[in-house]
């Protein structure tokens, strides 16, 4: 288990810690970013020029990482942009309000839809498809474009992924690094899939609820229905609305969900995941944009066409700007590191984050309990990179090492690692990892990562003194 931790480990240790108080306390952390690139930098290449160029392929690394989920946000706006304005829009989401008629309602009713989609595509793709579709109805009857981002984030990113029953991904890693049939995990993780899901979601709609009454959310709701009238009335980039003549608004707002149920349908039968998911999704948005488009311009469609991509390029940019020097810190965490800064870490190492888990967890008593414990604190830093599958094949590993020394249950530890890692890397807690529901909802990405932060460690908690009684 011997992994030699160096300058750089335990800098990035530092600077994790530093980053993490400081989004706790609610203050802006790109500089210190930035610092923390810089002094890794440092260390690595032994050269200031080396160091000061780091920050800058750093970046551009984040960007291309990042630029498959910039694409897709933006192409939803701008089709949604000339949805909303021609009314297409509210037509098509008519139906789903007499089901959807209350805040709680909204929160719980986008909550499992999203659940449901998620287990079978993946939440990137069902982020696209979901908020498209019922934000505006959420927005209506009363429900935060926080909360439906919260809602969309605990159920899609967490629930949904954590377990990964349909497609398999995450217990397959994890059991192939305990050397576990994929069956045992998967069997494991139900009990603790269910008490996370069930603790993180009641306590993010409790908080949610509590905070409506006692006013903490009026500055947010008052934005948030100004955004909501501008989003029906079709006024908010100033233009107003386009008339369309009623029978192709209704034909459109049938045909639209049908294409994008047909793209449901496609993923399924053709086995499409994650990228290719997305793909699918964000071309039939295009599609879908330049056709209505066509249609209410008419004449001036060609130009139109370009300034509604603009637009959502502008809006796509804006809102990850701030997110990229972030993740470029994160991501040196991972194989970033090497690709940035050459093979500078030990010959053994796995990459900084899997280095920090392995030497936690050969530095600490070996029995059932602390094994439990150790099992998720390891999963949840390797989560801190903000991929969540990055080291569920190192929990899985630390997993089946405790389960030998102490007799424990080995499935029950490593579904536990995997469920750890995934709910803090996997797109709840982490900013540039949960960015898709932050966007779509038109929600800062950083406040959405503090709403989800005590839901998760609440979960987080219960669900490792469950585990306890489980191994």
């Amino acid at each position: 288990m011997g992994i030699q931790l160096t300058a750089i480990h335990w800098v990035y240790l530092a600077f994790i810690v530093f980053i993490m108080m400081l989004l706790i306390r609610r203050r802006d952390t790109t500089m210190i970013c930035v610092v923390g690139i810089f002094a890794l930098g440092l260390l690595a290449t032994e050269t200031l020029s080396g160091s000061i160029s780091g920050i800058f392929n750093s970046f551009i690394y984040a960007t291309k990482e990042l630029m498959g989920t910039i694409m897709i946000i933006s192409i939803i706006v701008a089709m949604s942009q000339v949805l909303i304005r021609t009314g297409i829009n509210e037509t098509m989401v008519a139906p789903l309000t007499r089901f959807l008629r209350t805040p709680a309602m909204a929160f719980w009713g986008i909550g499992i839809i999203m659940m449901m989609t998620s287990f079978f595509f993946w939440p990137s793709p069902a982020v696209a498809l979901i908020g498209a579709v019922l934000l505006p109805v959420a927005l209506r009857v009363g429900l935060p474009a926080l909360g439906a981002a919260v809602a969309m984030n605990l159920f899609g990113h967490g629930i949904a992924l954590s377990g990964d029953y349909i497609i398999q991904g995450a217990p397959k890693l994890t059991a192939d690094a305990a050397g576990l049939p994929v069956t045992s995990v998967m069997t494991a993780s139900i009990p603790l899939v269910i008490v996370m899901g069930l603790v993180t979601t009641v306590t993010a709609f409790w908080m949610m609820r509590r905070d409506m009454k006692n006013g903490t959310w009026r500055d947010g709701l008052v934005a948030i229905r100004n955004r909501g009238d501008a989003l029906t009335s079709g006024t908010e980039d100033g233009e107003g609305r386009l008339v369309m003549a009623p029978r192709f608004k209704k034909w459109l707002a049938i045909v639209i969900p049908i294409l994008f149920a047909a793209d449901v349908v496609a993923m399924f039968l053709l086995n499409l995941q994650g990228g290719d998911a997305t793909a699918l999704v964000g071309g039939t948005a295009v599609l879908i944009l330049i056709t209505v488009t066509l249609m209410a311009h008419r004449n001036q469609g060609l130009e139109k066409i370009t300034s509604y991509l603009i637009d959502g390029f502008v809006f796509g940019f804006k809102v990850f700007g701030p997110v990229i020097p972030i993740a470029a810190f994160f991501y040196l965490g991972d194989a970033a590191f090497t690709d940035l800064f050459g093979k500078v870490l030990p010959e053994a190492s796995h990459g900084i984050v899997n280095d920090l888990g392995v030497a936690l967890a050969g530095n600490v008593p070996l029995n059932g309990a602390v094994g439990a414990v150790t099992s998720t604190v390891t999963g949840a830093i390797t989560g801190l990179d903000g991929s969540g599958f990055s080291g569920i094949s190192l929990a899985g590993s630390i997993a089946q090492l405790f389960a030998a020394a102490t007799h424990s249950s080995a499935a029950t530890l490593t579904a536990l690692g995997q469920v750890s890692a995934i709910w803090v890397g996997g797109g709840t807690l982490i900013p540039w990892a949960l960015i898709p529901a932050a966007a779509i909802c038109g929600v800062s990405p950083f406040e959405l990562a503090r709403r989800n932060l005590k839901p998760v460690l609440i979960g987080l908690t219960v669900t490792t003194i469950v585990a306890m009684f489980l191994v």
